[in-house]
């Protein structure tokens, strides 16, 4: 029982390495770069010689170089120091919020202001805004009137937002898109 429990898990294998080190490096000869050396080419074994020397790792860099670069460092803070790159460039990517409004073919006037009013928030905010049409049972017959409204719509957020997709019918649903326009800079 045991034993199948193991096997519907699956194996977790261990993750490769994204950088051959030390012995994993497989050229003859390769250019050695970093603090304490001199740069230049030299044989893998005198390479990893230097790095032993200095109580550290030789580390290949530039695997498609001609001769392979690799650089003699302490590989776990090198690792490190990557990661934390990563993290950082993944903190400052932008993340875009979508927020929905969602109409009737037959929308009253004032609902209508009510959401434009809720859409004018969201863009102003930053987020994207999907508004769509939805069509339910025989209201699909109104398809001319969905368009109309979500064109209308558009035209009331144009001081706050650019169109990014007009009007598009898919299924029951007429679907439009929304972008915040850039903030302008303060002078």
């Amino acid at each position: 029982m045991s034993k199948q429990r193991f096997q519907k898990r699956g194996f977790r294998g261990r993750v490769e390495e994204p950088y051959k080190v030390n012995s994993k490096i497989t050229a003859r000869q390769v250019r050695v770069v970093g603090e304490n050396v001199k740069v230049d080419v030299y044989p893998i074994e005198q390479a990893l010689k230097m790095a032993r020397e200095q109580n550290l790792d030789l580390v290949e860099i530039s695997p498609k170089a001609d001769p392979p670069v690799c650089k003699v460092i302490d590989y776990s803070k090198f690792k490190y120091e990557q990661k934390k790159k990563q993290k950082e460039i993944k903190a400052k990517a932008q993340k875009t919020v979508i927020k929905e409004i969602r109409f009737g073919p037959n929308t009253e006037e004032h609902d209508f202001n009510f959401k434009l009013n809720h859409a004018q928030k969201f863009l102003k905010e930053g987020a994207k805004v999907k508004a769509y049409v939805h069509f339910v049972g025989r209201t699909i017959v109104f398809k001319e009137r969905g368009e109309i409204l979500l064109l209308k719509f558009a035209q009331a957020l144009e001081d706050y937002g650019k169109v990014e997709q007009l009007p598009k019918l898919e299924g029951k649903r007429m679907t439009m898109f929304i972008a915040p326009k850039p903030a302008k800079s303060k002078k």
